[in-house]
């Protein structure tokens, strides 16, 4: 028995160190942005070009490293005896947002190609650039095993979002500090392929700290008369989140530099979105010729540790200030946002509302000259030998997929009666000439609570009362559990909906021009808000929730105090070029009828509106032939467009004849309606709908062309179509993404 476990261990020795033998060497592909990013990678391309035996290595230069305004770094890379195996170019110039963008889109494209031609087993990326989220973006896509350095970390910019972006598309992690690690377990990366092994740069700036030709260094960049810790190293990027800010914030710290009168080496930002301007400012207080300053694009990085570690102060906000120079106990002055959350030792000095030249100037002077104890937060010399050894653990056969270690949750077979009950609604407001109204709106289009006030005269008080009362129904919602998901406005006169704003107003709402809307709103209630006019809300309100569901072509006509409408054509709203279109009420039917509030004559607003019906029926109640046998008006009740329907219907002949007129001009403009767009479909709404349904039925058969004689016209269903039209607004928007 003993002899045969000899034997069978034996074997299994055997078995293993020749699986070992055929193990491949693992392809690493390494691929580096920008100088910065090339200090960290840099040494853990030594260390696998250092092991032919169980690596082979390619890198890929891209980003600004190709750029000559960005002194064409490629070349530090070649003159450290690297072999590239591709450069992109992928940099779109214009140094603003859209720029970043696109060059992401343009990496996105090439990368594929230089991908599938390399193979690599396992892809390097650095940091937290866009630059870099290409990359991770194009390996997990192409099934590429990625390692991202420097994952979970907190610098308060856009750069947290892609680092931390990369990092859920990375397969292993390699971090700097223990809070790290701690943010990526949090972020659920699975535990054991996280490795804490220090910051790769660290590896040089401890080895190279002590070395003897460092002022040699110091005065080639910054002249011969230059002497140790009397002189400055600057370095300042933009925030692409807050770019206007980031331009003023570095015009006070070069005039605060002007006036503390100290030899500076000042490098270029980098290429971020903003920096095109800095440029700007710093040739225009002519930097670049003022005798203190030494303005470089690029300094190799281990001349630029020694400038570092041997100055007086650095300022700016470059993460090596609050990470490298606290290797050697620089003092630094760390300027706005931008490191934000970054660990740092107690020689950084923050400015954070760096607001004032004369601040920059007060921190420069407790700064400068000063030294403080080393600090190895960010490591301890030892990182590439942790990370080779990571890789070597890499084992290829395991499944790709990277799976998430997310923490429990306490399983829950009960259902919340709240929960289930939740209703997503809608809040709509209708400004209307006479009252404000507020209601809370279901998806169903039920109207579950509705608020109605007196509109105000003023524009000050009609915007504090829509508000409130949008305040008060959204508290109310809480209530009755409905879920808000958001605001539509719906009010008369020419709206700009794309911007929320009232462009003209009718008349009948004084002070309500030029008023954007959706601001105040928005900011108030934290919600999207859409607007547009009540005549269009009221064809969208048919359109979800009326005669109009499945009618891809279809025109709304509202007949109330005014006219208006709204016109569906292939299922969308027509705006027009100036968001003119659907001015239903102001067609002209006649070139000498009565007087619009418009200012023209002959509008079907001039004679079809409730106002102009209670215009007619005033004139005939001041002639005593309004009111007939068996109908009651008492002095002190207005005369209304009520009472001249109620005196046709009881008999009287004048009554009947101005009521005839007001449905052949609404009928005479529906044929033009029907001539000039074709729908198959034209609802009336409003108040007086009904009135008009039998007259304009008539006038279409009797003027309307053949073709369009079959066009179905019938009157709302609705109660409230410019408040359901409101909410459909926010339902047809709203809905369209997750909650």
């Amino acid at each position: 028995d003993l002899y045969y476990v000899s034997i069978q261990r034996q074997k299994e020795q055997m078995e293993q160190k020749e699986k070992n033998s055929r193990k491949r060497k693992l392809r690493i592909c390494v691929a580096t942005c920008n100088r910065a990013d090339y200090s960290k990678l840099a040494p853990i391309m030594c260390g696998i070009k250092a092991d032919p035996d169980s690596f082979d290595l390619e890198v890929v230069v891209l980003g600004s490293h190709l750029i000559d305004d960005y002194g064409n770094t490629y070349r530090m890379i070649e003159q450290d005896d690297f072999d590239i195996s591709s450069k992109l170019h992928t940099i779109v110039r214009g140094e603003d947002e859209a720029a970043m963008v696109e060059s992401v889109g343009l990496a996105l494209v090439k990368l594929p190609d230089v991908l599938h031609r390399l193979q690599p087993d396992v892809l390097i990326v650095h940091g937290d650039r866009f630059d870099a989220l290409a990359l991770a973006t194009a390996a997990a896509l192409m099934n590429i095993r990625i390692l991202h350095v420097e994952g979970g970390e907190v610098s308060g910019t856009i750069d947290d979002s892609i680092r931390h972006a990369i990092s859920k598309l990375a397969h292993y992690h390699a971090c700097c500090t223990r809070s790290a690690e701690q943010h990526l377990i949090a972020m659920c990366e699975d535990h054991s392929r996280i490795l804490l092994a220090g910051c790769p740069s660290y590896d040089k700036l401890l080895s190279a700290r002590d070395r003897d030709d460092y002022m040699d260094i110091v005065q080639n960049w910054l002249g011969e008369n230059v002497k140790e810790q009397n002189y400055i190293v600057a370095l300042q990027h933009p925030v692409t989140t807050d770019i206007k800010n980031s331009i003023k914030l570095y015009e006070l710290t070069l005039d605060a530099l002007i006036s503390f009168n100290k030899r500076t080496l000042i490098l270029f930002p980098n290429i971020d979105a903003g920096s095109k301007e800095m440029v700007r400012v710093m040739r225009k207080k002519g930097i670049e010729r003022h005798p203190n300053f030494r303005a470089v694009k690029h300094v190799p990085f281990e001349q630029f540790i020694q400038l570092v570690a041997h100055a007086g102060c650095m300022i700016g906000n470059s993460s090596c200030g609050v990470r490298e120079a606290g290797a050697f106990g620089t003092p630094v002055i760390n300027l706005g946002t931008r490191q934000t959350g970054r660990e740092t030792g107690e020689n950084v000095l923050h400015v954070r509302d760096a607001d004032t030249q004369n601040k920059i100037y007060h921190a420069l002077e407790l700064q400068f000259g000063k030294r403080y104890p080393c600090s190895k937060i960010y490591g301890d010399g030892n990182a590439v030998t942790r990370i080779l050894k990571f890789l070597k653990t890499i084992d290829l056969d395991e499944p790709l997929q990277k799976t998430f270690c997310f923490p429990p949750v306490k399983d829950c077979i009960s259902q919340d009666i709240d929960h289930i009950l939740e209703t997503q609604s809608a809040l709509s407001v209708d400004l209307g000439g006479t009252n404000l109204r507020v209601a809370i709106v279901s998806m169903k289009g039920s109207i579950v609570k509705k608020y109605t006030q007196a509109n105000p005269k003023t524009y000050e008080a009609r915007i504090e009362l829509i508000l409130k009362m949008c305040t008060d129904a959204v508290i109310d919602a809480m209530s009755i559990n409905c879920r808000i998901l958001g605001v539509g406005v719906s009010t008369g006169g020419r709206v700009n909906p794309q911007e929320g704003v009232v462009l003209h107003s009718t008349k009948l709402i004084q002070e309500w021009s030029a008023v954007d809307i959706r601001t105040p709103i928005s900011d108030k209630l934290h919600l999207p808000v859409w607007v547009d006019n009540d005549g269009n809300c009221a064809a969208l309100a048919e359109k979800k929730f009326g005669h109009g569901r499945g009618v891809e072509n279809f025109v709304t006509i509202i007949t109330g105090t005014g006219i208006g409408g709204g016109i569906i054509q292939h299922s969308e709203l027509i705006h027009g070029s100036t968001f003119c279109a659907a001015e239903l009420g102001h067609i002209m039917v006649s070139l000498d009828g009565p007087e619009c509030m418009c200012g023209s004559r002959g509008c079907i607003e001039a004679y079809a509106s409730g106002m102009a019906l209670q215009r007619e029926a005033k004139k005939l109640h001041d002639e005593d032939l309004l009111v007939v046998e068996g109908m009651s008006l008492k002095n002190e009740d207005p005369v209304s467009a009520i009472h001249l329907i109620t005196a046709a219907k009881m008999g009287n002949s004048k009554a009947e004849a101005i009521l005839k007129t007001a449905g052949t001009a609404l009928g005479v403009g529906i044929a033009n309606i029907l001539h000039t767009v074709n729908p198959s479909l034209v609802i009336l709404s409003g108040v007086l709908a009904s009135h008009y349904e039998n007259p304009v039925k008539q006038i279409i058969s009797q003027r309307a062309l053949n073709s369009v004689q079959g066009t179905k016209v019938m009157t709302s269903d609705l109660e409230e179509p410019a408040l359901l039209g409101a909410a459909s607004l926010v339902l047809d928007y709203a809905t369209r993404r997750t909650y």
